[in-house]
């Protein structure tokens, strides 16, 4: 959570002049965007206790007790998902494993070996899992930003399914068909979670990780995962009875809290929200045919996430990367697919790729590493961006610092703060300065509204930026 910073006396006029002028421009009513970590904006007294609750539940560890384990990676599920905010990405990797193709036989799971994902921790050492030694192939997978969940899934599946069916020259991308977890004699749906696609909704996301990854067993996923498969040391080691996922004195289940906290996460910031020359040559390279950046998202449940225009970058497709793809098939996605990654909080992230290759350097230096192994249908797009001269490539990467840098965040920590305002200051030229502020200009952080200056409109929005954390 972003702590509560103590107000310079500076800032403090200037809060306080925005708060003067607040009741007399209509334009003072535009939020600006949530930092990470926050709820989506418009959300119901009901609602957002729902979103409390779901974070509570999301940060408290599931007890021996309880059911978690008896073999898991963690026991909350902030353990994985915690920076820049909780709901984030994390350092913690998984472990898949496999037996590759060869000699004409496909790849092979080891489900009888409690493939193909390693569960790495344990309560009794004794029902320790390890990576079987048939395995052939592994590969490690982080932990992707959870920001915005609801967001994605409110997105039609018509819009999805006809970009599949209309793509670029030269992509041939498809959705992954999934059942999900919550509705198994219902219609499959087209995934949009988890590296391979492999998941449809957010309650199965909170299903599958509540068992695969806590070892919290549920009525719509009830059987436990046995120490690489051993029948006799799950007997041995699991202590309460499945299913474990019960309601709570409310009537709630603990995924359900889960699926609440995730289902209502605000959106990763976009700092400007457009203009940038950068997302131009994006587009111009080839990127954004995968990459795409803009979605209305449907009727969802919430008012707040219906009908809201929101940009993910991505088109949440399978596709070739080459390569760059795992090793490991995953429902209908085989080895060398992954779906196409949301962009959108990129400038957070201290690593990249699915298994977090890409890292050490700036963030300049990551992002070209990571472009650099994109491989399969993306390889002429990873070709086309080492082609640029070097203001385009920069002009790219300060698009690319634009996706998940909320307005004010200077030092892009999501967090404002005294030293935000020292360098944001300066911009407060008013109204319709000599030089308007364009998107590409520092300033740009500034002028929320995008109408070429930093003014009183923008004042009060910091004022609310700042008390909103």
């Amino acid at each position: 959570m972003v702590p509560v910073r103590r107000t310079s006396p500076a800032l403090a006029r200037a809060l306080a002049l925005a708060g003067f002028v607040a009741a007399a421009t209509p334009l003072m009513a535009q939020e600006p965007q949530p930092v990470m970590g926050r709820p989506v904006s418009g959300l119901t007294s009901a609602e957002l206790a729902r979103f409390d609750a779901g974070l509570v539940a999301f940060t408290t560890p599931v007890l021996q007790s309880e059911g978690a384990g008896p073999i898991f990676n963690e026991v909350t599920c902030a353990g994985c998902h915690n920076v820049p905010a909780i709901g984030g990405f994390g350092t913690r990797r998984v472990t898949r494993f496999g037996i590759a193709a060869a000699n004409g036989a496909p790849f092979q799971s080891l489900d009888g070996f409690g493939g193909t994902l390693l569960q790495d921790q344990f309560f009794n050492i004794g029902c320790r899992e390890t990576v079987p030694v048939q395995a052939t192939v592994t590969a490690e997978r982080g932990t992707p930003i959870l920001f915005g969940l609801g967001l994605l899934e409110a997105i039609p599946e018509s819009v999805l399914l006809d970009r599949a069916a209309n793509q670029p020259f030269g992509l041939a991308g498809r959705v992954h068909m999934v059942q999900p977890f919550e509705d198994p004699n219902g219609p499959q749906r087209v995934g949009r979670f988890g590296w391979k696609g492999g998941i449809a909704t957010v309650e199965s996301f909170s299903l599958d990780a509540a068992l695969n990854e806590m070892g919290l067993t549920s009525p719509e996923l009830p059987f436990e995962n046995a120490p690489n498969g051993d029948m006799a040391l799950l007997a041995q080691c699991d202590t309460v009875a499945d299913p474990e996922d019960l309601p709570d004195a409310f009537g709630v289940r603990r995924t359900e809290r889960f699926t609440d906290f995730q289902r209502l996460l605000a959106a990763p910031a976009q700092t400007p929200r457009s203009g940038m020359t950068g997302e131009a040559v994006f587009e111009a390279i080839g990127c954004a045919d995968c990459h795409v950046g803009r979605y209305t998202t449907g009727n969802a449940p919430e008012a707040a996430l219906s009908g809201q225009l929101i940009q993910p970058y991505s088109d949440f497709l399978l596709h070739d990367m080459g390569l760059l793809g795992d090793g490991i098939v995953e429902g209908e996605a085989t080895e060398t697919e992954m779906m196409t990654r949301p962009l959108w909080g990129l400038v957070q992230r201290n690593a990249y790729l699915h298994d977090g290759r890409a890292l050490g350097g700036t963030f300049a230096d990551n992002v070209e590493s990571a472009i650099a192994e994109h491989g399969g249908t993306a390889a002429p797009s990873a070709a086309a961006y080492q082609a640029l001269g070097q203001q385009d490539k920069d002009a790219v990467i300060a698009f690319l610092t634009s996706l998940g840098r909320a307005e004010f965040d200077w030092d892009v920590n999501n967090t404002i703060d005294e030293f935000d305002w020292f360098f944001v200051e300066p911009f407060a030229t008013g109204p319709a300065p000599a030089t308007p502020i364009t998107p590409d200009d520092p300033g740009a952080i500034a002028d929320v509204d995008q109408d070429g200056d930093f003014d009183l409109v923008e004042f009060g929005k910091l004022q609310r930026a700042w008390t909103g954390q």
